[in-house]
């Protein structure tokens, strides 16, 4: 995939020029001034959601937000949500969360990139999930109803299995003695 807007703006960040910054810094200074509130994940202003708003604020902004900003929901244009980001509250297309769970992943042990910023970046059934540095579009799992046991030991010290759907029927991975294997949920 490629890297996200919010990587690319420190690339460009170098060729602005004073005049530009000014106006940005203004811009901030105005909307803080303004004393301008976000409802975050489409809250009014008393904390309750909004009939008609659907999905939720982005982690972070992946494009061009729209330049007016915001107090409500509702003041801005149709599907777009009021989210509160470090400059403010501005108007933003919603993020919504795919079905599934993000596999395990080991802290340091992915790229440090950022690919996706939500599920709503990644294709199809796809899930933008935490790699241990960074964030990736990867192929989500389903966890199945029940719980595990309390952990025996097993023949061998091996991971048999990394998550629920790689178990058969209605078998759980579970955590053994010595790693993980597929057994029946109490």
């Amino acid at each position: 995939g490629t890297l996200l807007w919010t990587n690319v703006r420190f690339r460009l960040a170098g060729e602005m020029g004073p005049g530009a910054w000014a106006v940005l810094a203004a811009v901030v200074m105005l909307s803080w001034a303004a004393g301008t509130g976000a409802s975050p994940a489409g809250r009014n202003s008393t904390g309750g959601q909004l009939p008609g708003f659907a999905g939720h604020c982005p982690r972070r902004v992946t494009a061009v937000p729209s330049a007016r900003g915001c107090a409500r929901d509702d003041d801005c244009p149709a599907g777009d949500r009021c989210c509160a980001f470090d400059c403010g509250a501005v108007c933003v297309a919603p993020a919504f969360t795919k079905p599934g769970v993000c596999p395990r992943r080991r802290r340091g042990s992915g790229m440090c990139a950022e690919y996706c910023a939500d599920d709503s970046d990644c294709p199809g059934a796809e899930k933008c999930c935490h790699n241990g540095c960074g964030h990736e579009c990867v192929a989500p799992y389903t966890v199945k109803p029940g719980r595990c046991a309390f952990p025996r030991g097993t023949p061998m010290c091996a991971e048999y299995c990394y998550h629920d759907g790689q178990c058969p029927g209605e078998q759980k991975c579970c955590r053994t003695t010595c790693g993980h294997a597929c057994s029946e949920p109490c």
